[in-house]
């Protein structure tokens, strides 16, 4: 007979939420249940500010735990004895003072505390005696044992946790950090330039954890084979990412030969921002045509000629949707540190040929204005580069389902077309 296991689920910004709570609670129960699809899940309990999983087989509740530190909106998580209540004529603490030293006993530490937290006030003790009669039990236990153990309430190296619901009593020493943020898709649809470089994919996620949901765009040139093109380090990212979300897309424009036109009309100082202006657009026209409400960019203020306040004015100056850049206040060490936490990091290392150093100029602007830029691009016809990067680009669709992310389908544009300016 499979035996089940619990795993607790605090959430983070939920409670603020008041009379949108059951909203952001609805969304995160539907994440949990598809973060955990492939894996027996028996039911999800809601006793008090917390959820319950009961995972049907405990063999599976390691790669539960993996899969549930990737749901935005989770505070922490933890493995925990579930009790029944105590009966009316029984001592209330046997049951939890059993249970708590067998969640401890084979633990390794050198300083204990116990926690407690009481939403059932009906209980007959409160959590400051609870806390007292459970750690004095426990220190009691572990003294005859033999092991060199003391109470520490300001900096324990363990907690034994504590909950009593009005539902179960929950009692677990280990917990794990949950990603924070708010469930995934309750905040709309956002559209981000996706470079293949570290900066862009920590953005999306950034956004993501924020219950954005993302599609991608990915600008390349040169050669179809890894270090010769992008494509396979966007498609990598992608993969990476989508399990924050559970689907995306990813819209990939063969972006070369609209470089050649700039590159030939425009003045070499602004080449690299009137690329970049280009790129917004065709975002953008993505992004409208999606239902998207913005378009993100992992811009860092001042980290590359093209990122100084001037210039990120002046190309900004064309957009008609919101500009989100998560990550203009940070430096690279520690873009490159959240990158490595959500295991972006050696993807965006890989070798590739990124296509904005194309045709890049000696000297690039450092202090453009969206005026010079204007006259910059009058020898262009804009809205027609727009739309041939519509006609052109291609759309990979990706899910995340029983715990892997796949690709799922293929798909050239047959929209039709309006122009842009």
């Amino acid at each position: 007979m499979m035996a089940p296991a619990h795993i607790v689920v605090h959430y983070h910004e939920l409670w603020l939420k008041r009379g949108n709570r059951r909203f952001f609670l609805h969304k995160l129960r539907e994440a949990l249940r598809r973060a955990l699809d492939g894996i027996a899940v028996t039911r999800i309990s809601k006793p008090a500010d917390r959820l319950i999983i009961e995972i049907a087989d405990a063999a599976h509740v390691n790669e539960a735990l993996q899969r549930l530190t990737r749901v935005s909106g989770i505070s922490h998580l933890a493995i925990a004895r579930v009790l029944r209540r105590p009966a009316l004529n029984d001592d209330p603490l046997d049951t939890i003072r059993a249970a708590a030293w067998e969640e401890i006993r084979s633990e390794q530490f050198a300083s204990f505390a116990v926690r407690v937290r009481r939403s059932d006030k009906d209980f007959p003790l409160n959590a400051v005696a609870i806390e007292r009669e459970v750690g004095g039990y426990l220190f009691d236990k572990l003294q005859g044992e033999g092991r060199d153990v003391r109470v520490d309430l300001k900096a324990p190296a363990l907690t034994c946790r504590i909950e009593i619901t009005r539902g179960p009593l929950l009692v677990y020493a280990r917990r794990i950090i949950g990603p924070g943020g708010l469930p995934p898709n309750t905040a709309g649809r956002l559209v981000c330039l996706l470079s293949g470089g570290f900066d862009s994919a920590v953005a999306a996620y950034k956004m993501m954890k924020r219950g954005a949901h993302l599609s991608f765009v990915h600008f390349w040139g040169g050669g179809a084979e890894a270090g010769e093109s992008s494509v396979h380090v966007a498609r990598e990212l992608v993969e990476r990412l989508v399990p924050w979300q559970f689907t995306a897309k990813l819209y990939l424009v063969p972006f070369e030969p609209l470089q050649r036109e700039i590159a030939a009309q425009a003045p070499d100082a602004f080449r690299i921002l009137l690329y970049r202006r280009l790129m917004l657009r065709i975002a953008e026209r993505i992004a409208l045509r999606g239902g998207g409400k913005g378009v993100i960019t992992g811009d860092s203020l001042g980290q590359v000629a093209s990122q100084t306040l001037q210039n990120l004015q002046a190309v900004g100056a064309i957009a008609r949707l919101p500009l989100y850049r998560p990550l203009i206040g940070d430096d690279k060490l520690e873009i490159q540190e959240i990158a490595r936490r959500i295991g972006t990091h050696d993807i965006s290392e890989q070798p590739f040929h990124d296509c904005c150093p194309v045709f890049q100029p000696k000297s690039p602007a450092l202090f453009a204005t969206a005026e010079a830029l204007d006259a910059a691009e009058a020898t262009l016809d804009v809205p027609s580069l727009v739309d041939r990067a519509i006609r052109t680009l291609s759309v990979l669709r990706y899910r995340y389902a029983q715990g892997k992310a796949e690709r799922t389908d293929v798909e050239h544009t047959k929209a039709k077309h309006t122009t842009t300016s």
